[in-house]
């Protein structure tokens, strides 16, 4: 298993290689959408680029879980229900949700999503793996 800064060094590598940002600027607590200039298009090619450095799988909607921000079970009046809000957070618990709960627009989600978050993502997808002996 990698060490946190092994992750953070491919983590940052994936994402100066899918936003073409300089190196200074991928630091933990760096924004992706916000500080690195992601666009929606941007997170698929980011998850599959995670893929190939880490070698594993991440299925669609696990790292960014667009399901729940367009579903009208979990969203009403453009802000996150606190259902979908309890649902978040269960699907994404390497994500500190708390400062975007104050005011939980669905349009201003993505600009909670960090560096850090995505290092997280990552450590608990290599932990699940080696515990299920897969790596």
């Amino acid at each position: 298993m990698p060490t946190r800064e092994e992750i953070f060094q491919k983590v940052k590598t994936v994402l100066m290689e899918a936003l073409a940002v300089d190196e200074d600027e991928v630091r933990p607590e760096a924004t992706l959408v916000g500080d690195l200039g992601a666009e929606s298009i941007d997170f698929l090619d980011i998850a599959f680029r995670l893929e190939k450095a880490f070698d594993i799988k991440i299925p669609r909607g696990e790292l960014f879980p667009e399901d729940i921000l367009t579903n009208d079970k979990y969203v009403q009046d453009g802000k996150l229900t606190p259902a979908g809000l309890e649902e978040l957070r269960r699907r994404m618990p390497y994500t500190n949700l708390d400062q975007f709960a104050k005011n939980p627009a669905v349009q201003e989600f993505a600009n909670f999503l960090t560096v850090e978050d995505i290092c997280r993502f990552v450590e608990r997808k290599l932990a699940a793996a080696q515990a299920a002996g897969t790596v």
